[in-house]
């Protein structure tokens, strides 16, 4: 079911997913560019009840795929809407070349969304990129791995599995860090911390993220806490 979290401007649903073995939720935002067009950020898997809610809401125009785990459920979203232009985070085209898609995200936001919001390609490790969002208006950053926030609130029952990963090996419960893959490496730290640095001089207000708790205080704080390997060099 949408949520609206920004009034009459974006949408977020929760959905379920598995991922190394362990059940997860992933969180899909909707945002409307003016009247009408939307941008579907990270699909979830679709039914049509998930469908009449969308178009209630505007006309889907963009696909986005903004990450390079973030990619499962694009193809399906497209067989609903072959219409919509699909965007895909750098490196998705090689890693899924199964996926058909209009354009590569690149630092600069396509034209048609100049004016509603900001992007900046995250080059991470080879294994995983990120396109972080900002929506201008709302002061709202837009992520899907560059933050996790799991813990004692989290809404969802946690496995053991979960926990243990979390707890001990990343030592991320309660404790709001990018995703796994970029605790073993973040790759070349400079051009990392140049693309942090951009989305941290946005100043965001509050932060949707994939997986966890959404981030709706202090959202400086907790992403330089976050960050700090990478922004201290």
């Amino acid at each position: 079911m949408l949520s609206e979290y920004v009034k009459d401007a974006i949408w977020i649903h929760e959905y379920p997913v598995r991922y190394g073995g362990m059940d997860l939720f992933g969180r899909m935002t909707l945002i409307r560019l003016g009247t009408s067009e939307l941008i579907v950020h990270d699909p979830c898997r679709i039914d049509a009840a998930t469908q009449r809610e969308i178009d209630q809401i505007g006309e889907v125009r963009y696909i986005i795929a903004p990450g390079s785990y973030h990619h499962l459920f694009v193809s399906e979203f497209q067989s609903h809407y072959p219409s919509a232009e699909t965007f895909l985070c750098p490196g998705l085209e090689r890693k899924r070349p199964d996926i058909r898609f209009d354009w590569i995200l690149g630092n600069r936001p396509d034209p048609r969304w100049a004016g509603v919001l900001e992007q900046v390609i995250i080059q991470g490790p080879r294994l995983i990129w990120e396109v972080p969002f900002f929506h201008r208006s709302s002061k709202t950053l837009i992520l899907v791995d560059l933050l996790e926030n799991i813990g004692d609130d989290y809404s969802h029952a946690a496995s053991l599995q979960l926990k243990l990963w979390w707890k001990l090996v990343f030592r991320m419960w309660n404790h709001p860090k990018a995703a796994p893959e970029y605790q073993i490496a973040w790759g070349r730290r400079d051009l990392v911390r140049r693309g942090l640095e951009q989305v941290l001089a946005w100043e965001p207000e509050r932060i949707i993220l994939s997986h966890g708790e959404l981030i709706e205080r202090n959202a400086m704080a907790v992403l330089r806490s976050a960050w700090e390997r990478v922004l201290q060099g």
